[in-house]
């Protein structure tokens, strides 16, 4: 079944006096691209996290956030860098005396460098905490991924039911087709003879041929026969279990392209116009197709 790429999910997971919240939020986009945004214990823990989600989705602009909470603030692996603390503050203080400020140098002035405050013990964090945030991931994972299937399976929906109507419409233009073409060979039966007062001097045998020309030009079953063959691709497509929206969107191409042929071949108005249908009735599933895993 099909998923679309806008989804959202929460997962928190406690243990202990520890706290891990994920946050997910996904929407379309041409490739796979994933944002993380993840607390500083766990900085070294980008790359894994991006592997996660990467072996859940195929395409889709993904943001996360990942959070860990202690009870006892006195927990959190963290301390102060006292000698860059003090070395900023000596090139605060030199930049002060240069340009002739009178402001103070405050903490929050400090704070502004992140290299102040670091990782007590090593930056992967604890192993326990490094559990927590995947389990509270792979919560937020699931949560966004039913998300996206649900409404996966809505478009699914609208997409065959636009389908079948181009369909009918092929149906309808195969059966105008049949009728055109002895109405074709009247017309160059009529033009003929107007260009012709005497009919003896018509060579029977060249109009046939010239017919048969025509005919050929005006057949288009070759067009409707593949088109019937996208629209068969297209369908077991959606019902498929992979990420199809680029296949989709190839076939999307395809049936453009026979629809052209349709039109220009036929030469009959009523044929042109339910080619328009078809070429609107694509469009918006292009559009439905943008928002396809």
């Amino acid at each position: 079944m099909i998923s679309s790429m806008t989804g959202y999910g929460r997962g928190e997971v406690s243990e202990g006096k520890i706290t891990a919240v994920a946050e997910l939020r996904s929407v379309n986009n041409r490739y796979f691209e994933v944002s993380a945004r993840l607390p500083k214990t766990m900085t070294l823990r980008e790359s894994e996290v991006k592997e996660i989600i990467r072996s859940r989705f195929s395409r889709g602009k993904i943001n996360v956030a990942l959070s860990i909470t202690h009870e006892n603030a006195s927990e959190i692996p963290l301390k102060v860098n006292k000698t860059a603390a003090k070395t900023y503050y000596r090139l605060l203080t030199d930049i002060k005396k240069s340009v002739n400020l009178r402001d103070k140098i405050t903490l929050n002035n400090l704070l502004q460098f992140q290299d102040i405050i670091e990782v007590s013990e090593f930056e992967k964090g604890d192993e326990g905490e490094w559990m927590l945030i995947k389990k509270a991931l792979m919560i937020a994972l699931n949560e966004a991924e039913g998300m996206r299937r649900s409404e996966g399976k809505e478009l699914m929906k609208d997409l065959a039911a636009r389908i079948e109507a181009i369909e009918k419409t092929i149906n309808r233009i195969e059966q105008l087709a049949k009728e055109n073409i002895p109405v074709a060979k009247a017309n160059l039966e009529s033009r003929i003879k107007e260009l012709a007062l005497d009919q003896s001097v018509i060579d029977l045998k060249r109009l046939e041929a010239e017919f048969a020309l025509l005919v050929d030009k005006l057949d288009i079953t070759e067009e409707t026969v593949r088109f019937r063959s996208h629209n068969k691709f297209f369908l077991e497509a959606l019902r498929g279990n992979e990420a199809v929206g680029r296949k989709l969107n190839f076939l999307i191409q395809e049936m453009n392209r026979e629809a052209n042929t349709i039109g220009a071949k036929a030469n009959n108005s009523d044929i042109a116009h339910l080619v328009v249908e078809i070429k609107e009735e694509l469009e918006k599933i292009r559009e439905q197709l943008q928002n396809i895993e």
